[in-house]
């Protein structure tokens, strides 16, 4: 707590958050210069590499997208993140939902901003994507898999293989884009940036149109709404195929079960019925 005060004055009230999956603190602060977020995880925890990744990309995220971070603390064993303190519910991705137009907005944003300079292969999704994929299709369906994925098995299979061919470029890329990474106020924020990648500007719209189906569109209403974004409307919609066919595939395994993944699954037949 004294690294913390040193960098906002002294803290008079704290409301815990919900640490979610990465982190092992998670509190809004009231100090004397105002309100604050903070986030952290042990320093020599394996998911601290999460952390550094939010770290580095923040401040080349566009004025309003993200809270923005204030600094950054590695003392007595914590890393600790803290940022700008902002007010917002999560995202309804529901039919009909006021926040379909705001997470249009954000998701452009997004997709029209060159990802940060790295050297580092393990930032480009198309080289991470495949080393996903080269895992998960050296084996077979698991066998609480879909009955519809493990009958078409071979076809997914296919398409599967395709897909990091269509994913390289240099739009940033936040990957991870569900209903509890968008705060929504006066407009969308995109929060939780651990998975931040380079690519091709249709990924994240794809990945949103996922969710909307597994919150109830219709996989047609689905690709409307992505169909408002540019990089989106100009995709091969082979590479669009590809994608959901990988989705499929990683997420039987992983989240076998989950809406996201029964999501996916039902844009990959409605892709291969229309094609």
């Amino acid at each position: 707590m004294n690294a913390v005060e040193k960098e906002v004055g002294d803290v008079i009230d704290t409301e815990d958050a919900p640490a979610g999956r990465n982190s092992e603190i998670a509190v809004s602060l009231m100090a004397t210069d105002g309100w604050f977020f903070c986030k952290g995880v042990k320093a020599d925890d394996p998911q601290s590499f999460m952390h550094r990744n939010e770290a580095a990309v923040n401040p080349f995220l566009p004025e309003g997208l993200a809270p923005r971070l204030l600094w950054q603390i590695e003392e007595e064993g914590w890393l600790l993140l803290g940022f700008e303190h902002v007010s917002g519910q999560h995202a309804d991705f529901s039919p009909g939902s006021p926040h379909l137009p705001m997470l249009a907005d954000a998701v452009r944003t997004i997709s029209t901003t060159n990802a940060p300079p790295t050297s580092s292969a393990k930032r480009e999704m198309g080289k991470q994507w495949a080393t996903a994929l080269d895992r998960e299709l050296s084996m077979e369906l698991p066998e609480d898999a879909h009955a519809w994925s493990r009958e078409n098995a071979a076809t997914i299979r296919e398409w599967a293989s395709r897909a990091p061919a269509y994913m390289d470029g240099t739009a940033l890329i936040h990957s991870d884009l569900n209903p509890f990474n968008f705060l929504i106020s006066d407009r969308a924020r995109v929060v939780d940036w651990a998975w931040w990648r380079s690519g091709a500007p249709w990924v994240d719209g794809a990945q949103v149109a996922v969710r909307l189906i597994a919150a109830g569109h219709p996989p047609s209403a689905a690709e409307a709404w992505a169909g408002q974004l540019d990089g989106f409307r100009a995709a091969d919609p082979d590479g669009i195929t590809a994608y959901t066919a990988s989705l499929v595939r990683l997420w039987e395994r992983k989240f076998a079960g989950t809406d996201a993944t029964e999501g996916a699954r039902r844009w990959l037949e409605h892709r291969l019925d229309n094609r």
